[in-house]
């Protein structure tokens, strides 16, 4: 037989394989990183606003600093302070257990997760003391770097947390 009589034609070949439709394996790897993305969001939004409101009073901290460069009224940036201190525990621990000290366990409760207190300490009582001064009274810049300090540092610690 003559090979030029062959009725041979050129080959073929088949079409590429498409990435569409979807292997079943691959529908669940999707749906396994969809799924793991929105955990992940869930525990970011969670922790974010967990730590809100000690964002906002540490904002609130320094604001109230920058006030007082302004008006240089110690009594005042301590009255304040206090409120700020009382709104923000409150915030952090259920009511009734922060909502009715004063004085002595106020300040306790404030040092209960330092490893030292604060609060006991000389530059932590200054809070019980400077609200209830006249305004203009002689107040040393150290009695309120240590008061702010002091405050910066409750404010930034989640109440129940170990240092």
């Amino acid at each position: 037989m003559d090979p030029q009589q062959i009725p041979l034609r050129d080959l073929h070949l088949p079409d590429a394989i498409s990435w569409w439709p979807l292997a079943p394996g691959w529908w669940l790897v999707t749906a396994l990183v969809v799924v793991g993305l929105a955990f992940l969001l869930r525990w970011y939004l969670r922790t974010r606003a967990r730590g809100a409101y000690r964002r906002h009073a540490l904002r609130q901290l320094d604001q109230l600093t920058a006030d007082f460069e302004l008006h240089h009224d110690a009594v005042r940036l301590s009255r304040e302070l206090s409120e700020l201190l009382r709104r923000t525990m409150l915030a952090y621990a259920p009511r009734g257990e922060v909502a009715g000290l004063t004085g002595d366990a106020w300040l306790a409760w404030l040092d209960r997760d330092f490893d030292e207190p604060r609060f006991q300490a000389e530059a932590g009582r200054k809070l019980l003391e400077l609200p209830y001064r006249k305004p203009g009274d002689d107040i040393t810049a150290m009695d309120l770097v240590e008061l702010l300090s002091a405050i910066r540092q409750r404010l930034a610690t989640p109440v129940g947390a170990q240092h």
